[in-house]
């Protein structure tokens, strides 16, 4: 597992990339699909568990013995309660960018690096002025890009107070999972965490009478392209990448899928970027540019320091 001081691999950060590219379609994708933001979430977790279940009994299936009753049971535990974080984090966000803002949930949800960081800190592991700098600017760009504007109306603070909460509980599920992904491969993690997530979305769409099905073609591709491109590349690269550098680094990154979505948006949905919000988008270059170098330049430290004298 890394440490949120050191610069990631470079086929780790290969894999970070190509993890951003994928999620920035994600958006684009929700507000075309015609279906409820929390039935999506739904299907794009069972949908990739259901591709991912088969290669988990065939190719892990040792791996799934430890975990039910062997030395990785400890493990288990933390794919459990990642999935019970990830159905947190959608049954929340989701929400509030249908009560709410769209641009303003945005930017609050893109708190997590913060949360992430404290995270930890808790655990001794306290990112260095350099990342605390980079999360800041990172930030703050995000904020800025996507225009938030806090209301004042009752249900504006409610689904201000929600998207809040889906940054705190993506921050928990990455935590989770670079505890997880420390004895665990991706394929078992992501599966076993997917279909947590799903049975509990489910439960959620069923109390809530949230319609699961009598969709249009095109929504069912969308969904299809979410569970392709954003769930099964995209998160699971971002939990492959767990493995090899820290949470911290991770959710800054996911950053970058404010300017990809954008970019997305403005291709595919004729949506164009407002001129004001591209300061802002330079800003959240910088605060990742920030927290990279700075982890690169930390890296070289720590293996100056580690040669013999």
């Amino acid at each position: 597992m890394g440490s949120p001081h050191t610069l990631p691999p470079p086929a780790t950060m290969a894999a970070l990339f190509v993890a951003v590219l994928a999620v920035s379609s994600s958006a684009p994708l929700i507000a075309f699909a015609a279906a409820p933001a929390l039935a999506v979430a739904f299907w794009r977790n069972a949908l990739a568990t259901a591709v991912l279940a088969p290669v988990v009994a065939v190719s892990r299936r040792a791996e799934i013995r430890d975990v039910l009753r062997g030395p990785r049971r400890r493990e288990g535990v933390f794919c459990l309660l990642a999935g019970l974080a990830l159905a947190a984090h959608f049954a929340t966000w989701m929400p509030s960018v249908q009560l709410g803002s769209v641009a303003t949930a945005t930017a609050l949800v893109a708190t997590q690096p913060v949360w992430q960081g404290l995270i930890a800190a808790a655990q001794g592991r306290r990112p260095s002025t350099a990342g605390w700098i980079g999360i800041g600017l990172a930030v703050a760009g995000a904020a800025w890009a996507t225009g938030a504007d806090l209301g004042v109306s009752t249900q504006a603070v409610f689904a201000d107070v929600l998207a809040l909460l889906g940054a705190v509980a993506a921050a928990v599920y990455t935590a989770l999972g670079e505890r997880a992904r420390t004895a665990l491969s991706t394929t078992t993690y992501t599966g076993i965490c997917y279909g947590t997530c799903a049975i509990i979305l489910l439960i959620g769409c069923v109390a809530g009478g949230v319609d699961l099905a009598g969709y249009d073609q095109q929504t069912w591709l969308a969904i299809l392209a979410i569970v392709v491109g954003a769930q099964l590349l995209g998160h699971s690269m971002f939990n492959y990448a767990l493995h090899h550098t820290s949470a911290t680094t991770v959710s800054v990154l996911i950053l970058l899928e404010v300017p990809g979505a954008a970019l997305i948006a403005w291709a595919w949905l004729g949506q164009v970027p407002r001129m004001s919000s591209l300061p802002g988008l330079a800003l959240l270059l910088l605060g990742v540019a920030v927290v990279i170098l700075g982890a690169a330049r930390s890296g070289r430290r720590a293996a100056v320091a580690a040669v013999p004298s």
